[in-house]
């Protein structure tokens, strides 16, 4: 059968593992394998972009909602400020007085970011982040019977081998651990590897200083 949307996974897990007992247990062994998913996969498709306003005078920012990763962070002046990641060590260190200005670094304190310097006036800052995939249990998307995502739709396989690696060992059938273990390792690599193609594909990579390419 198909997998494309939570019903039919939930429907496929209870066919692999040929029992009709765990009908309340299967959304449980989806949302660890979700975990899982956002802990180890950084894929172009969980990549998005927002912007947001500083306050003046103030230094932190809160993160936005399920923000895992950072990949670019700016403030949108003319031209750019790229803003640089510090720790909060060298963040107290440096920037932990007063001093305002056009922010040139950050840090991540708990769920904000702190700007150093502390932003002298309202400012526009944009964000490419890596966000976690919405779960299915409560994904909600226009035009769908059912809940899908991005992750469901492209690579099922993905979701069907780490579903079945939660759900081996409540039904204490260790033997079969390795055997998904495997499966979705490699379904993981061979998904990233993809990514990482497509991210790169049209013309050789090239090393820039900040004088240009060289």
């Amino acid at each position: 059968m198909a997998i494309s949307n939570y019903t039919e996974l939930k429907t496929a897990v209870a066919n692999w593992l040929d029992r009709d007992d765990l009908t309340d247990r299967i959304p449980e062994f989806i949302a660890l394998a979700e975990a899982r998913f956002n802990r180890v996969l950084r894929l172009r498709s969980m990549e998005t972009k927002e912007t947001a306003s500083t306050v003046a005078a103030q230094r932190n920012l809160a993160l936005p909602a399920s923000y895992i990763q950072m990949r670019n962070f700016q403030v949108n002046t003319s031209p750019l400020t790229t803003l640089s990641y510090v720790t909060p060590e060298i963040y107290d260190r440096v920037w932990g007085g007063s001093t305002q200005g056009t922010p040139k670094f950050y840090t991540i304190l708990a769920n904000e970011v702190s700007f150093g310097p502390i932003p002298a006036t309202i400012m526009e800052v944009e964000m490419l982040f890596y966000k976690k995939f919405d779960n299915l249990a409560s994904a909600t998307t226009s035009g769908y019977p059912d809940s899908i995502n991005w992750l469901l739709t492209n690579a099922p396989d993905i979701y069907l081998y780490g579903t079945m690696l939660e759900a081996e060992p409540f039904i204490m059938n260790d033997e079969r651990v390795p055997l998904w273990a495997q499966a979705l390792q490699q379904g993981i690599a061979d998904l990233q590897e993809q990514d990482n193609k497509d991210r790169h594909s049209g013309s050789a990579l090239r090393v820039m200083n900040t004088s240009g390419y060289v």
